[in-house]
């Protein structure tokens, strides 16, 4: 046997010692363990990052003045300390002004060691979860586009018929009765027009894409909010310069973005009113196109942000489906429209939202490197 081998089978015997703290810090997961009356004694590096101080800053700390004390967390501490158990919880909000929204994946184990103290794990949630809220924009943009390609064909033809025959009906009719007749038609007109809207949403055939300057897009959104319905709003620009084009229809991008700062302008308050649009690298992110095995890497990010009121946390994970609104007179498509156009790209779009913060992410893929100049700089 080889020199090299006698000591590699040496090293294989002998003890790999670390230090409990080192192998904490290598965790991803925030663990933080706190005392019987409900402070602090230690965090590792994610639990640093998460409540935003280093150990010896929050050692003594209660963590009922970083979290609102009827957050889900302190009754799963509880139980943890009553049943002697570990206990665990899926997609709890750690919302506070101090930690702001986090959606996490939460276990609370009591220390045996140590009675009263409690082990918790914090771990924010994957961009799988993320992904499983892009597959169910992608099933509700195919659905609506089911329901227009069905009520084109079955629905507006007979509306046709109806309408022409209450045109007919209404030429032998007197005074008195022609206003029921055009009742009819004018029914008639107003469903035909809802379908029309919906029309928008059917399948045409492949999307062309070419490369286009993300920039340019939203310079010319930022255009029409200025010169229309976002006179009232300060508009805030916050771009990487340094971004390459993405991938897409300049003109349904104009749409989507023209969308969402509308929607955003609409929720901002009409005195001290903003909204910001921003652009940023993101990487690690990976999606599958519509009809393609190959995945995507949604690399750029765009985030139209308003400081209004915000969204209702029982509304805000059903946004982009279709016939939802929080406005009085909304019809609930414009969001579908656009996740049905974000998901012909190939890209993601999500929401987060808390009081006087909503943010709208849009991820999108970066288009193929060509040669000449393919930065993303806004032209002057």
């Amino acid at each position: 046997m080889s020199k090299k081998v006698v000591a590699l089978n040496k090293m294989r015997r002998e003890p790999f010692v670390v230090a409990a703290d080192s192998i904490l810090n290598a965790l991803p997961m925030a663990v933080v363990v706190i005392d019987p009356e409900g402070a602090i004694v230690h965090a590792n590096d994610a639990g640093e990052q998460l409540f935003q101080g280093s150990t010896a800053h929050l050692r003594g700390q209660l963590l009922n003045e970083m979290i609102p004390a009827d957050n889900p967390l302190f009754s799963l501490i509880d139980q943890a300390r009553t049943d002697g158990n570990a206990v665990f919880e899926y997609g709890v909000n750690l919302n506070s002004p101090r930690l702001g929204r986090s959606f996490v994946n939460v276990q609370a184990r009591p220390m045996v060691e140590a009675p009263g103290h409690v082990v918790i794990g914090i771990q924010q949630r994957s961009i799988a979860d993320k992904i499983d809220h892009q597959l169910s924009h992608r099933g509700a943009a195919r659905s609506v586009s089911a329901m227009a390609h069905m009520l084109a064909h079955e629905v507006k033809n007979p509306l046709s018929g109806i309408r022409g025959a209450a045109q007919l009906l209404e030429e032998t009719l007197g005074d008195d009765d022609r206003p029921l007749t055009q009742l009819i038609r004018g029914e008639v007109d107003r469903i035909c027009a809802l379908l029309d809207r919906m029309d928008i949403f059917s399948d045409r055939g492949p999307l062309h894409r070419s490369p286009v300057n993300i920039h340019e897009v939203l310079t010319r959104v930022r255009q029409l909010a200025e010169n229309g319905f976002g006179k009232h709003l300060r508009i805030i620009e916050d771009y990487d310069p340094s971004l390459p084009k993405v991938l897409g229809n300049r003109d349904q991008l104009v749409q989507v973005f023209l969308n969402l700062v509308k929607n955003a302008a609409e929720a901002a308050p009409k005195s001290g009113g903003e909204v910001t649009m921003s652009t940023a690298y993101r990487p690690g992110v990976r999606f599958a196109l519509p009809g393609k095995e190959a995945r995507e890497q949604l690399l750029l990010m765009v985030s139209i942000m308003d400081n209004g009121e915000g969204i209702a946390d029982d509304i805000l994970g059903h946004i982009f489906d279709p016939f939802v609104t929080t406005k009085a007179k909304g019809s609930g498509l414009g969001l579908a429209l656009v996740a049905k156009i974000i998901d012909d790209h190939g890209g993601a779009i999500e929401a987060e939202s808390r009081r006087n913060r909503t943010v709208i992410r849009v991820m999108l893929p970066m288009a193929p490197t060509q040669t000449g100049n393919e930065s993303g700089q806004v032209k002057s």
